[in-house]
């Protein structure tokens, strides 16, 4: 329509008052029917009836039979010609064929508009009199644009990241931060009272561009610093202090949503939050990086170890930290046991969850046709799991239970 085609313009036009359009299209329709209905009950059937008559043993039932065959064929030419062929040549070029007939539909919704409205203001004054309501235009729901993504990429329409970017997307919503946060006890923070020398010792040996610096310890957190801030400082022969450094961190809550998150880390420009639980404790620190990771996968620092290793063997390295819904993906499984709960939401907890204790170096079991076993523990946290598919069963009901 932008570039002046008047046929793409009519389509954009008719579109825009679909009622009008519709009630045009039936019309027409209906026209039709009873005009093939009209001419073939008034000439072809007698036509027939008088052939049919020819042969004696049918000649009683000549008109009944000439009817009959008259309705059937009537009916079969308007479904092939007027109904299926149209709507399939329509969907194999939808935007080709709808510039074509738009201008001679817009003309026809234009003669029939007197009779339109007649029918519009009738059909409001039946539903009137029944106290019936019009219903309001039901809204696109989430399943249905998933329905289509769907189909678009098996069509060849979407590329299969694609599909996985938006449906990732639609996920923000139900995942919470605590499955997208730095656990606390792996956060590197500054400590207000460490010595310029202790502070360049920790900003050499783990370096980041951001830190959170507190008194003491991580309940007592007092701001947020970047690297470059310090540098600057160093560079131009200023005291490393942090407390000249230091801006406003971040807090959300532990129960909010990664869509949530994004909302508040845009309206507050900035790219780190720092996740507290009821009692106001941090629990964990949660970066823009992370939520574009939910997006699009895994993003792995330079030097950082991926959280899915495959092995030669088809077994699978994962991190404790994976995501459930990145699991269910590698392995193509349902929902895990007690996952709708929400009780957890990375692959450790999961084992835990399955166990119900915190399990042991080199421990194993099974569920659904994998083997887990746990090959590192970070203290009492899991942090590597080795998952090798065995022998192909059917995945286990979400809610059995561990028979120990």
């Amino acid at each position: 329509a932008d570039a002046g085609d008047a046929g793409a313009g009519a389509a954009l036009e008719l579109a825009a008052a679909p009622d009008t359009f519709l009630s045009t299209t039936q019309i027409g329709i209906t026209l039709v029917g009873i005009l093939a209905g009209a001419f073939g009950g008034a000439t072809i059937s007698e036509q027939l009836a008088a052939r049919i008559a020819l042969v004696p043993a049918l000649a009683p039932y000549g008109e009944g039979l000439a009817l009959a065959a008259v309705v059937l064929s009537i009916t079969y030419l308007s479904l092939i010609i007027g109904e299926l062929a149209p709507k399939r040549i329509a969907l194999n070029n939808p935007e080709r064929i709808a510039s074509m007939v738009a201008r001679p539909m817009r003309s026809l919704s234009r003669v029939t508009r007197p009779a339109v409205r007649l029918l519009s203001f009738s059909t409001s004054a039946v539903l009137g009199a029944f106290r019936v309501k019009a219903a309001e235009d039901t809204p696109v729901t989430e399943e249905e644009i998933r329905v289509l993504i769907h189909q678009g990429t098996e069509a060849g329409v979407f590329e299969q990241s694609e599909r996985e970017i938006v449906e990732s997307v639609f996920r923000l919503d139900d995942r919470r931060v605590t499955a997208l946060m730095t656990p606390r006890m792996e956060i590197d923070w500054l400590d207000l009272a460490a010595s310029p020398a202790e502070l360049l010792r920790e900003l050499g040996e783990r370096p980041h561009s951001r830190y959170p610096v507190a008194q003491g310890n991580l309940d007592d957190v007092q701001g947020l610093v970047h690297t470059k801030d310090l540098l600057g400082r160093c560079l131009s022969g200023g005291p490393l202090d942090l407390r000249s450094a230091m801006r406003q961190p971040l807090f959300v809550p532990e129960s909010q949503t990664a869509l949530q998150l994004l909302e508040q880390l845009r309206g507050a420009r900035t790219h780190v939050a720092l996740v507290v639980n009821e009692f106001g404790s941090v629990q964990g620190l949660v970066t823009l990086h992370d939520v574009m990771e939910a997006i699009v996968g895994d993003m792995p620092a330079v030097g950082a170890e991926p959280h899915a290793v495959e092995r030669e063997n088809g077994s699978w390295l994962l991190d404790g930290a994976l995501l459930v819904d990145e699991f269910r993906e590698i392995f193509n499984v349902g929902p895990l046991p007690g996952e709708e709960r929400g009780g957890y939401e990375t692959l450790a907890g999961f084992v835990m969850n399955y166990l119900g204790r915190v399990p042991r170096t080199a421990e194993h079991f099974e569920w659904g046709g994998l083997r887990f076993e746990i090959v590192d523990m970070d203290g009492r946290r899991v942090d590597k799991v080795l998952v090798t598919p065995s022998t192909p069963t059917a995945v286990r009901p979400a809610d059995e239970t561990n028979p120990e």
